[in-house]
């Protein structure tokens, strides 16, 4: 258990007056919701070390960000860290490092899309932080997770994994290995944007799940939030991964194939809220490559999942028996069904 008293103490909070409850269901970090009279006042995270080795480069890009936007952008609303007594951005307490947040009022999550005005409303949020970041220079930030979103990085641990992984497990999934072997043209693709000119790299947030965003007590959405991976990268990065999150009703975690489908209209909501913040920063190349940022995204996710799978579970873990199996198979079908989609969602765009 943290000692909160020695934390809040040190972002100059009176911990008796000050109550640290759990909140949300983040997998990353533990973060809980810090209460005044029973009324919410701050958010409080413990980043997680394994996953960011270097958190002083999270705060790195977040005071670089910060700086740019009180300067050229004020009227953005931009989540930025709470400084302790000393002016630093973090607190170390037990090797841990913890960070706070002040609590926008009137503010929520949400866990999961399921209307076509939510996936709207969270695309044009993450469309409008690249947007109003366009003239940020990307070499002023770091790099948080190095090789996050590196396709070609994740299909050489793939390959990798076809050869020095679990054996047996090797040979029982050999028609998960055969359908991502077969559609390494996706890697291919990604390497030639990696030199196209008309691909350009931006701010890009890398983690664009549906509960990184604030809604307003109207559903509108107000800002995006967990800047932990925001680093320089490709716009099919976010694209890809609301396309990827939100456009089937049935999760990663979902066992039962037969529930993955692709929803036009959500599909539709994606592309019409972050071209309302985006279009006119994108090149006709890049607007060429929607589907493919959906192709991009679910294909890197069964590759990561099925590595760690013939890994034995060393990343992501498992809660039971071939639980990354499940969810590569799970993004297989997911894969497959964008494939079917594929021309009605280009007449679509």
């Amino acid at each position: 258990m943290p000692n909160f008293e020695y934390i809040l103490h040190s972002f100059g909070l009176d911990p008796l007056l000050y109550r640290p409850e759990q909140f949300g269901s983040g997998l990353i970090h533990a973060t809980y919701i810090v209460k005044k009279n029973n009324e919410p006042a701050y958010i409080l995270q413990k980043v997680n070390h394994q996953v960011f080795k270097k958190p002083e480069d999270i705060a790195h890009n977040i005071r670089i960000i910060g700086t740019f936007l009180s300067a050229s952008h004020p009227e953005y609303t931009f989540t930025n860290p709470i400084a302790d007594k000393q002016g630093n951005d973090y607190v170390m307490e037990d090797g841990q490092y913890y960070r706070l947040f002040g609590f926008i009022p009137g503010t929520h999550t949400l866990d999961i899309c399921e209307k076509p005005d939510q996936a709207y409303e969270a695309a044009k949020q993450f469309g409008k932080f690249t947007a109003v970041l366009a003239e940020l220079r990307t070499d002023m930030l770091r790099y948080t997770i190095p090789g996050f979103h590196d396709l070609g990085f994740r299909y050489e641990q793939f390959e990798r994994a076809l050869r020095e992984g679990d054996e047996a497990r090797i040979e029982v999934t050999k028609e998960v290995a055969g359908f991502l072997l077969e559609r390494n043209n996706i890697v291919e693709r990604y390497k030639y944007i990696q030199s196209d000119p008309y691909f350009k790299k931006r701010v890009t947030h890398h983690d664009t799940k549906i509960n990184n965003v604030l809604f307003s007590a109207d559903n509108k959405g107000v800002c995006v939030i967990d800047l932990d991976t925001v680093m320089p990268g490709y716009f099919i990065s976010d694209l890809g991964d609301m396309i990827r999150t939100y456009v089937s009703p049935a999760n990663e975690e979902e066992q039962d194939l037969d529930s993955i489908c692709i929803r036009r209209d959500f599909f539709k909501a994606i592309l019409q809220g972050y071209n309302d913040e985006m279009g006119k920063h994108l090149s006709e190349k890049e607007r060429s490559s929607f589907v493919y940022s959906g192709k991009f995204m679910i294909y890197m996710q069964a590759l990561r999942f099925y590595t760690d799978h013939l890994n034995n579970d060393i990343y992501y873990g498992a809660r039971y028996e071939n639980h990354n199996l499940f969810r590569a198979r799970n993004q297989v079908r997911l894969l497959s069904e964008l494939e079917k989609a594929e021309k009605e969602l280009v007449r679509l765009i």
